[in-house]
């Protein structure tokens, strides 16, 4: 088993999650529950995955007024989640509200910092910050996240090294992870799971190549074991 691997549960219903939750859990390190399904069978399926025994981050990229993402994180926490992210983008005083509404949960909670997507390739960089790049945001929102005292940051690999260079204490969790020959799909910043873990990733998040798999517990164990040899 690998602690690092965290599998994104991205599945229709609630149900389905927390059965493949139990099936890949003598396999993998924890569970991600997104928005398809906080937006579909609703912030209850975080504490439903919970039970299952695994570390649960709620990926609901939280972007808002610092008081309400205050109360939206301190829900989250309540229901069970190990993690909850934010978007970096938000502004210090956001996260510093998500943070505050995490540890007011009393329930060992951390908030991960979303700094670039991983489905934004260099020109999607360019449009959205004019002579910008994915390392330089990436540096930008790191500093905010520690200035916030966030528990880590959810990053790409490729900009694992920016991470470790401007805030080091920072928890590193890196999406985007597709095996040798996997189908990238909609992400475009992608790197294997031994090349993330060899340039510092503290946790992977992995999706589609396990819970679409023929086996998604025989894709998860080889997975794992790949990780850790």
């Amino acid at each position: 088993m690998s602690d690092r691997i965290l599998v994104a549960l991205d599945l229709a219903t609630a149900e389905d999650a927390v059965r493949l939750a139990r099936q890949l859990a003598p396999h993998v390190g924890g569970f991600k529950v997104g928005l398809g399904l906080l937006y579909g069978p609703g912030p209850a399926t975080v504490a439903a995955v919970a039970e299952v025994g695994k570390p649960v981050f709620a990926d609901a990229k939280l972007h808002d007024i610092p008081s309400q993402v205050e109360r939206a994180a301190r829900r989250l926490a309540a229901l069970g989640a190990r993690w909850i992210t934010a978007h970096a983008a938000g502004g210090v005083a956001m996260l510093e509200a998500a943070t505050a509404g995490a540890t007011a949960a009393a329930t060992g909670s951390g908030i991960l910092a979303v700094t670039v997507l991983t489905s934004l390739g260099p020109a999607d960089v360019e449009r959205i910050a004019p002579g910008s790049t994915a390392g330089k945001l990436t540096s930008r929102m790191t500093r905010a996240a520690a200035e916030a005292s966030c528990e880590g940051v959810i990053c790409s690999a490729r900009e694992l090294g920016v991470v470790a260079q401007v805030a080091p204490g920072l928890v590193k969790v890196t999406p985007g992870i597709r095996p040798a020959g996997s189908d990238p799909g909609d992400q475009e910043r992608t790197m294997s799971p031994t090349e993330a873990v060899q340039r510092g990733a503290d946790y992977l998040v992995i999706g589609r190549p396990i819970t679409r798999a023929d086996d998604p517990v025989a894709a998860a164990a080889a997975i794992s074991e790949a990780v850790e040899s």
